[in-house]
């Protein structure tokens, strides 16, 4: 969906993307297509048949299969939960033992963002740039700059021609931190502590628990070499592993290697991939580039800060239905999505009962992971703010080098203040008297 706002017309393949999507998290895709090549299917009808008769068959459901996973983490963490009296819940042991945020602290930056009156501002400026009504795949429009640096084919082509192939890519990975001002020396030694991989779905990056150990980066690459998308995850996977390395070897005391939690990796992943084109030459003359990247900025977190209270409400209820059984959890699961969506995101969309929030897969498979994400956005932007006329790299590695020191702490050793979504909000506000 993101990718074809690039593309004049495809308005109708987003409504088709959106439709299956739907229908994943309603779990109405029919059992006969999924794994398998044979049948034909029409989203829209939920039909199915098979060539060359073309007979059509109603859908046969999933009923409840795209959620048993989730149910058997639950189960899972349940009997984890005797054993962990001071946080007897995978809730608890997620926010004050992987966070060291209280879950209230989490969910007050979350609805402060999408509560915030300047979404709607920004709403009516994209509905404005699209020339129609928004519609509820929106939240995940991303076409902010006024004057895009070149189209996405051209992109490929460069990057393609940069690197053709993950081994290249591995092989200048010294190349693309020096373009991010790391000195030499420095780049030679951070890339000598990764190493790169193929990703057979979406990137990903995993650091070394112990000095010796790589830091692994994988991301997609299609036979005719890499593309744009798989060089942008890449370079989000990188701002990883450059913290992963940073952290485990540049610490004063082992004991203290890694950062604070999750969302303060996530926050050194958005830098790097916002840099993606810096890296490949590219330098969009545009004075209003700032105030577009804090409005795209505020429109990412405030979909995925939708998804982050779904994934909390979910927890909840399963916590309060310990008994319950996947077609009940997947009846829940819709509903709390659809709850969230009608509280925050109908008055900004101006579509009502919606149950799209629930779509992520990390929701399934990564128990309350997803919360990690906004707070990642919100910490990014204020990491952002501070880089702004202070040297890029030497910045990254004195954060990066402070360990895993208590968040709040962290932070104000790092930019002089603690987490919060004021300096985003204030920035979109701006942007949106300066954009127009």
């Amino acid at each position: 969906i993101k990718a074809l706002y690039a593309e004049p017309g495809s308005l109708e393949k987003q409504r088709a993307i959106y439709r299956i999507m739907d229908r994943i998290v309603r779990q109405e895709v029919p059992r006969q297509v999924i794994n398998s090549r044979e049948f034909f299917w029409d989203p829209e009808n939920n039909q199915v048949w098979r060539e060359p008769d073309g007979k059509k068959q109603p859908a046969e459901p999933e009923a409840g299969a795209r959620y048993a996973p989730l149910l058997e983490i639950f189960r899972a963490e349940r009997e984890v939960d005797p054993f962990v009296a001071e946080a007897p819940s995978l809730i608890a042991r997620r926010f004050l033992f992987d966070r060291e945020l209280s879950e209230q602290t989490v969910r007050s930056e979350l609805i402060a963002v999408l509560t915030s009156p300047v979404l709607q501002k920004t709403a009516e400026w994209i509905s404005r740039r699209l020339g129609r009504k928004l519609e509820p795949f929106d939240i995940w429009f991303n076409r902010f700059d006024a004057r895009p640096p070149m189209p996405e084919p051209e992109l490929d082509r460069l990057v393609q021609k940069e690197f053709p192939d993950l081994q290249t890519f591995q092989q200048r990975l010294p190349w693309v931190l020096q373009r991010l001002g790391f000195p030499a020396a420095l780049a030679k030694e951070i890339a000598g502590h990764i190493a790169v991989d193929p990703a057979r779905g979406a990137g990903h990056a995993i650091g070394a628990m112990m000095r010796g150990d790589p830091s692994r980066l994988r991301t997609r690459v299609p036979e005719n070499g890499m593309n744009y998308k798989g060089f942008n995850v890449a370079m989000h996977e990188l701002g990883h592993n450059v913290e992963q390395v940073l952290s485990l070897y540049h610490v004063d005391y082992y004991l203290l290697h890694g950062v604070p939690n999750t969302a303060f990796t996530e926050a050194f992943a958005f830098a790097f991939q916002s840099r993606d084109l810096q890296v490949l030459g590219i330098e969009p003359e545009d004075p209003l580039r700032p105030h577009h990247q804090a409005l795209a900025q505020l429109w990412a977190t405030f979909e995925i800060s939708g998804v982050a209270l779904v994934d909390m409400g979910i927890w909840h209820w399963l916590y309060d239905h310990p008994q319950a059984s996947p077609q009940e959890v997947s009846e829940a699961i819709q509903q709390i999505a659809v709850e969230v969506w009608n509280r925050y995101f109908a008055p900004v969309i101006g579509v009502p009962d919606q149950p799209i929030l629930a779509i992520y897969s990390h929701i399934i498979d990564s128990g309350l992971y997803i919360p990690d994400y906004p707070l990642g956005q919100i910490i990014s932007f204020q990491i952002e703010q501070h880089l702004r006329g202070h040297d890029f790299a030497e910045e990254v590695e004195r954060m990066c080098s402070q360990g895993q020191l208590a968040p709040q702490v962290w932070m104000q050793q790092a930019v002089g203040a603690p987490v919060s979504a004021g300096p985003l909000l204030e920035a979109a506000e701006i942007a949106l008297r300066k954009v127009g």
